[in-house]
């Protein structure tokens, strides 16, 4: 498709929007926007945009697309900017942001103007941020969802996959309701679980010395997502908030399950509780990518002498195989090895297992 994309927000998501475009439009113009002027500068270095413009007017104004790759909290700021701007008939502006309900409400302010808003969902994301770790693959096979309100037409709806094909992602559309439920599910009520794990821990260390160095294995892996930002997630819990609210009532009634189970010492119970959540969690697709980015993990069992970490990576170096982080662990519980290398992507890991076993006799083992 011929035309100009004007991409607001230069970071991972938009970075890598404008990659996946430029590979299957190669004809169209892409230009950028970012507040932090760094980011702007390095998209425009590296060749991810076109043109980088000094603000949201200037760059809206001959656009054919807009995509704004912003949080969520900021999406309403610009769209209400993007109200008052001279914008072509036959615009269509999406976002990718993580809750939809409140901005599609919010996007309809455009809608008396006959600009065309759909929301947007690009379920994928990496380790990494900014605008140099973006990857025109980033969103290959991930699942995008799109949430337009009733008024949209299905040609426009067609008309922004067709600019958004290079992605290789698989699209849904479904209702900004429905988004927003399934993702509180799969998405953001497990980061505050992760992150109210992590308060515990924090809070019995106080008086549990040990805590801190056993948590470095398993219990570290379990609530990794707990890192995220925490200026994200405070924008997501406030736009998801009542669905929120009503899966912490479901999750507090699970809770008082397992409490109960307990109380009564009914083994049978606790074992099919445990044996359901094992069956169902069993028959998760595997090769899918969903909502939370997965971790592709390698454990390495190596011995205890100096110079096996370097060992390791030279011969992954070798293969030109990049890893995102290593680490060893202190504690060996439920795992085999004690070096753990994380990946981008499930190809590299697989790259580095036939690479650890071409070079040497380690043992290595993935995560479940």
């Amino acid at each position: 498709m011929r035309g100009k994309v004007f991409i607001i927000g230069l970071g991972l998501i938009g970075g890598s929007l404008a990659l996946s475009i430029k590979r299957s439009h190669s004809e169209s113009i892409i230009i950028g926007f970012d507040i932090n002027h760094e980011q702007s500068r390095l998209a425009g270095m590296l060749g991810i945009v076109d043109e980088i413009v000094p603000g949201i007017v200037e760059g809206a104004s001959e656009a054919d697309l807009i995509l704004i790759a912003a949080p969520v909290q900021e999406t309403e700021r610009i769209i209400h900017i993007l109200k008052d701007c001279n914008l072509k008939e036959d615009v269509i502006i999406s976002d990718a942001g993580s809750t939809k309900k409140e901005i599609v409400a919010f996007a309809r302010t455009l809608k008396s103007r006959g600009i065309t808003f759909i929301g947007g969902h690009p379920m994928a994301g990496s380790h990494k941020s900014g605008v140099t770790a973006a990857k025109s693959l980033l969103f290959e096979n991930a699942f995008y969802l799109l949430t337009p309100d009733d008024h949209i037409s299905a040609s426009d709806i067609e008309k922004l996959k067709k600019w958004l094909s290079g992605t290789k992602a698989k699209f849904l559309t479904i209702s900004p309701e429905e988004h927003d439920y399934v993702t509180g599910i799969v998405s953001h009520f497990p980061h505050i679980v992760a992150a109210s794990l992590v308060h515990q821990a924090e809070i019995t260390s106080r008086t549990q010395m040990l805590i801190p160095r056993l948590a470095a294995g398993g219990f570290r892996d379990i609530t990794r997502i707990a890192s995220s930002s925490p200026a994200m997630w405070r924008d997501i819990l406030l736009q998801n908030k009542n669905v929120l609210l009503q899966l912490m009532e479901e999750w507090l009634n699970e809770m008082e399950k397992v409490k109960t189970l307990l109380d009564e010492g009914n083994s049978a119970g606790i074992y099919e509780y445990f044996s359901q959540a094992k069956r169902f969690r069993d028959e998760l697709p595997q090769k899918e990518k969903g909502a939370i980015p997965a971790f592709y993990d390698l454990f390495v069992e190596v011995p205890d002498y100096p110079g096996v970490i370097s060992e390791i990576t030279g011969y992954l170096a070798e293969e030109e195989i990049s890893i995102t982080n290593i680490r060893i662990l202190e504690t060996r519980e439920e795992i085999y090895g004690i070096l753990v290398i994380s990946f981008q992507t499930e190809a590299d890991r697989e790259r580095a297992i036939n690479c650890i076993e071409k070079y040497s006799s380690y043992e290595t083992t993935i995560g479940l």
